[in-house]
């Protein structure tokens, strides 16, 4: 079973910034493309960091008409004192370079991730872009939530077809009318009877996996309930069993 690869999905032509690129170009380069974020390379077009509008914003704070505490210091002046992530902060409330402004170090995605990869990385570290990176880190591309969410604009008959011919026969080795398999936006529901129970539920988890796919409605029923089984017997039943255990 093949996932979609992040470099199926990723722009190409990046809106990207230098180390020391002035805070003002920073600016209009997110306003002139309609961009959030951008990466920042060095002269090897490595990444090195990621700007966001909220770094930006955090230097606007800092103008003259932002708010002062009573003694007349700037807002920021006391957080020097405090964790280091209210230090950073405080930084970018003074910067003037892209370099000063980025968050490090970026968090990058290879193009031969598959989709999946990205989303649970985006999802762990809390970003809503990804740079997209060769072998030698240099930046290739950029991936973004909703490059990301395409993959559920994947017609629901492409999805079936993965079913039957990935899940149902090339590893459970089962003829492809054994089981139903219908789509509807997504939803894919799973109906008919097999021989074990451990096939029923590698056939729901692989279906899961797919790309495009919501969710699994299982309505699958088993012969043999083949999970209380020893191990040296489960060991007879083939190679699917060795997959489920994560073999």
């Amino acid at each position: 079973m093949k996932h979609d690869k992040i470099g199926s999905v990723m722009t190409t032509e990046v809106v990207r910034a230098g180390y020391g690129t002035p805070f003002k170009e920073v600016a209009r380069l997110l306003a002139d493309h309609r961009v959030s974020g951008l990466p920042v390379v060095d002269e090897d077009d490595q990444v090195i960091g990621v700007i966001s509008e909220t770094d930006l914003m955090m230097r606007q704070a800092h103008t003259p008409a932002g708010p002062y505490e009573a003694d007349g210091r700037p807002w920021y002046a006391h957080l020097t004192a405090l964790t280091a992530g209210s230090r950073r902060r405080a930084a970018k409330a003074r910067a003037r370079t892209a370099g000063q402004l980025m968050t490090e170090p970026p968090v990058t995605v290879h193009a031969d991730a598959t989709i999946v990869e990205a989303a649970r990385t985006m999802a762990r570290r809390r970003v809503e872009r990804l740079p997209v990176v060769d072998e030698e880190d240099r930046l290739v591309g950029i991936v973004t939530r909703r490059d990301l969410l395409r993959v559920f604009l994947r017609p629901d008959g492409e999805i079936r077809d993965e079913v039957v011919r990935e899940v149902l026969v090339r590893t459970l080795w089962l003829a492809p009318r054994t089981v139903s398999v219908s789509v509807t936006e997504g939803v894919v529901t799973l109906d008919g009877h097999m021989e074990r129970r451990s096939d029923t539920e590698i056939a729901v988890s692989m279906t899961r996996q797919i790309d495009g796919v919501v969710d699994v409605v299982d309505k699958l029923t088993y012969r043999l309930d083949d999970t209380r089984v020893q191990p040296e017997e489960q060991a007879l039943h083939g190679v699917a069993d060795n997959w489920l255990r994560g073999r």
